[in-house]
């Protein structure tokens, strides 16, 4: 009873959505801060998120892998055999074990099926780009099934080393997932999955601005070979039908390391310090995550639906800076271990035969450590912190079948996120604890389809207002972060639908506007006060999407008896948005065009693929340094070119 963007098998492939952050880029009313690495990254949804990235679990959007919980910090993880992503947005957190402030993103991959099945693709283009991807699924035994699906690609970076005069790094990918499926005969199934991705070389971009047409850096060379990510995840899901309910338990645990260098390059340390050199650090993150969701639900088509659950979660993890330029003699180890603890429920029943009630709660209760140890001036400080946390959330919703393909919802809902303690401290006033935040959403909207089903249109109306939402401040001086608390509040219209002009054409379209702005003070912080009034970073404005689709038979063509075209065109736009909570400037707004041709002959597609055809210089993020008037960031890929084929059986 909220409103929610999906992105179908379809939609990632041919809009080769390669990653979680693809995803979220093509979406309207999302807003993404990333550094174009595997460390760094933000997610803002209707305006609402923590403004930069807190901790390693900070979770104001949520992200669930086939049901397990990760972080933010894992959008640039690949959609590998990906079946389909859903973007729900505002609280979350009475019908699941994922909760979330601002919204949550369900990455749904395949399953194992009782048909043999699966595809091929290969692909190569420019700027070194390759891909090979593949995935096979079926019957084993009378009750057992199973499915891998395997990913490799890299590609040359498209930054260049001006020492070298070669691009930065080349970054590679490697993923894979094998699933077990057994079906009992008293209905019950298990489901078994482990996987395994891993990101190497690529790098948090840190470069002066203006950027030339394309970006350089001025660093030693092979500084980015040693960054490299990897999360491993194992989960079984044990579900037993009742008839008229049904109880799931998924167990998961899931093990994520990364080495990330933090580099100011001989062209930006000479703009900020107005001396030549470089300065680099090396961040080592490791997380442990077991997570238990026990999940009672009714079954399909039961008169009302209800679910209560009862989740654990218990998180370890570390955020070390052993060595920067100088030496090991200022280095940083962070531990932190958390433990949660949550109980749910939902239900949703009739008041009438066209107007249904749901509504929702969920207790939480969070214990939470820190320990941290700093090397500096040949001695080390020690502390340890702890503090505990319980919140109560829920929401109330209203739906109303006005016409057989209209229905209007109303919904007011409280989010939760816990604080925590600052991943970047470097002494023990750094990390001094950050509070929880909480926010309050109400969104009015409604669904319809028209004209014998051509026609599908959706829309909201929303207003989000947050306290103690997260803020981190940054002294570029003296590096130096602190973890802090402001107020927000965002208010919008989001409108999307899709036009089936044929059975052969179709066009989908999506359009958000956002208002959001940061509603207290926080004064002598970092590289400048925050002020009440200043506009949420990275939250544009406008933005927008619009894909059109074409498939149609076409004479014989190429060597093809019986081709059919596929013609896929995706543009997306993002107006102007804040760099920073301080509003010292906007990045530029962008438009991204993509393009897709591809000739069908039976199971096998060859295909030509255009991303950034407008070749736009599309900024990540950016900040401002005001002690040397200083502005840097980072941008994403140019225009490319890449060819494919894929075959299906």
């Amino acid at each position: 009873m909220s409103s929610s963007t999906v992105h179908e098998r379809e939609d990632i492939e041919q809009g080769r959505l390669q990653n979680f952050e693809d995803v979220l880029r093509a979406t309207p009313g999302v807003g993404v801060n990333s550094s174009g690495g595997t460390n760094l990254s933000t997610v803002y949804i209707r305006g609402v998120g923590s403004m930069y990235p807190m901790s390693l679990d900070d979770s104001a959007a949520t992200f669930t892998l086939d049901g397990s919980p990760l972080s933010a910090r894992h959008i640039s993880l690949g959609t590998l055999d990906a079946e389909r992503i859903e973007i729900l947005k505002g609280p979350q957190g009475t019908k699941s074990a994922a909760a979330a402030l601002a919204g949550t993103v369900n990455v749904i991959t395949a399953k194992p099926s009782r048909a043999l099945e699966g595809y091929l693709r290969s692909e190569m283009g420019q700027e070194g780009q390759y891909l090979l991807e593949g995935a096979v699924g079926g019957p084993l035994s009378e009750s057992l099934s199973g499915r891998v699906a395997l990913r490799y690609s890299g590609s040359e970076h498209w930054v260049e080393n001006r020492q070298t005069g070669q691009p930065v790094s080349d970054p590679k990918e490697l993923a894979f997932r094998g699933s077990l499926l057994w079906e009992g005969q008293q209905g019950t199934s298990a489901l078994l999955t482990y996987e395994h991705q891993k990101i190497e070389a690529l790098p948090n971009l840190i470069m002066l601005k203006p950027y030339n047409r394309y970006g350089e850096l001025d660093l030693t060379p092979n500084l980015y070979d040693q960054v490299e990510k990897s999360l491993d995840r194992t989960a079984l899901q044990v579900t037993h039908d009742f008839g008229e309910s049904r109880i799931t338990s998924l167990t998961s645990y899931l093990t994520g390391k990364n080495t990330e260098v933090a580099a100011y390059d001989r062209i930006l340390y000479g703009a900020l310090y107005g001396a030549p050199g470089e300065f680099w650090n090396i961040d080592e993150a490791q997380e442990m995550v077991f997570n238990q969701d026990i999940r009672w639900a009714s079954s399909d088509g039961a008169p009302f639906e209800w679910v209560l659950g009862a989740s654990f979660e218990h998180f370890d993890g570390s955020y070390d800076t052993p060595r920067n330029t100088y030496g090991t003699s200022s280095a940083t180890f962070r531990d932190f271990e958390s433990e949660r603890y949550s109980l749910y429920g939902n239900v949703t029943f009739p008041l009438s035969s066209d107007v249904k009630l749901s509504a929702g709660l969920r207790q939480t209760w969070t214990q939470s450590s820190y320990n941290g140890a700093y090397h500096g001036g040949g001695s080390v400080v020690y502390e340890n912190r702890s503090r505990s946390e319980d919140f109560l959330t829920g929401q109330l919703g209203l739906s109303w079948d006005v016409a057989p393909e209209t229905r209007l919802h109303a919904k007011i809902a409280r989010g939760h996120v816990p604080g925590g303690y600052n991943i970047y401290a470097t002494q023990p006033a750094d990390s001094e604890p950050y509070r929880g935040a909480t926010s309050d959403s109400i969104e009015v909207g409604f669904a319809t389809a028209f004209a014998d089903g051509a026609f599908e249109l959706s829309g909201a109306v929303f207003a989000n207002r947050v306290e103690d939402n997260h803020l981190l401040s940054y002294d570029s001086a003296t590096y130096v972060v602190s973890a802090l608390n402001a107020d927000t509040r965002s208010r919008g219209i989001e409108l999307q639908g899709t036009w089936y002009a044929s059975p052969s054409f179709s066009i989908g379209a999506g359009l958000s506007y956002i208002d959001a702005e940061i509603t207290s003070n926080v004064l002598g912080i970092g590289d400048g006060d925050v002020h009440s009034g200043n506009k949420v970073p990275d939250v544009a404005p406008w933005t927008a999407h619009l894909s059109a689709n074409y498939r149609q038979a076409v004479p014989a063509l190429l060597g093809f008896a019986n081709p059919i075209l596929d013609a896929r065109l995706d543009y997306s736009f993002v107006g102007s948005r804040p760099a920073d909570p301080q509003n010292h400037f906007d990045l530029n707004p962008y438009h991204k065009l993509d393009l897709r041709l591809g000739l069908t002959q039976g199971q096998t597609e060859f295909y030509v693929a255009a991303e950034n055809l407008l070749d736009e210089q599309i900024e990540l993020y950016g900040y401002y340094a005001p002690g040397s008037g200083t502005s840097y960031g980072g941008i994403a890929r140019g225009r490319t070119v890449t060819v494919g084929v894929m075959h299906r059986f």
